[in-house]
């Protein structure tokens, strides 16, 4: 396994519409390897292939929840769940507000407004056929996550002051 390196905005392969994923064998295993690894380290819960270079339309995802009985609430319980070639074909009708935030906006975050529900038909990384509805965080991850796939950053979603807001605060955390 390998840490990659992650894109950061405003590069412009941020910006690609990721490809289907057609062929799955130990190379794909092996980037999904490597995209845990770098989402871990990071750290982060989410990470798409695109944010790594490759325009493929994979997904990782572990919220990563605290230990209920951790007394210390340190210990994390890792769920590494993986989604391929994912497609929503249901979102309720109710929103939910998550302040986001994006490894490619490194240190940035914003409250996003997405759908609170979502159904999701996805692969494994053996090409087996998955759905399920989608809630809580992990329905508002998989919708930012998603958002990579088409070329689209959180940051997207905020209004155009918000937006250069925020990205001239990281321009002045970069220098």
């Amino acid at each position: 396994m390998a840490i990659l390196p992650i894109i950061e905005t405003p590069d412009p392969r941020l910006r690609v519409i990721s490809e289907p994923v057609e062929t799955f064998d130990d190379e794909l295993k092996q980037l999904i390897a490597d995209m845990f690894e770098t989402m871990y380290d990071a750290p982060g819960i989410g990470l798409a292939a695109i944010q790594v270079g490759v325009a493929k339309r994979i997904l990782v995802i572990d919220l990563q929840e605290p230990d209920p009985e951790d007394p210390d609430g340190k210990k994390l319980i890792r769920e590494p769940r993986i989604f391929i070639n994912p497609v929503f074909s249901e979102e309720s009708e109710d929103d939910s507000i998550y302040q986001e935030g994006c490894l490619s906006v490194p240190e940035q975050y914003a409250d996003v407004i997405r759908p609170a529900e979502v159904t999701v038909d996805w692969q494994d990384e053996n090409g087996d056929k998955h759905r399920e509805r989608m809630t809580g965080l992990m329905a508002t991850c998989i919708q930012h996550e998603h958002d990579h796939l088409e070329g689209i950053l959180f940051i997207d979603h905020l209004s155009k002051l918000k937006r250069d807001m925020l990205l001239k605060k990281l321009a002045k955390a970069r220098r």
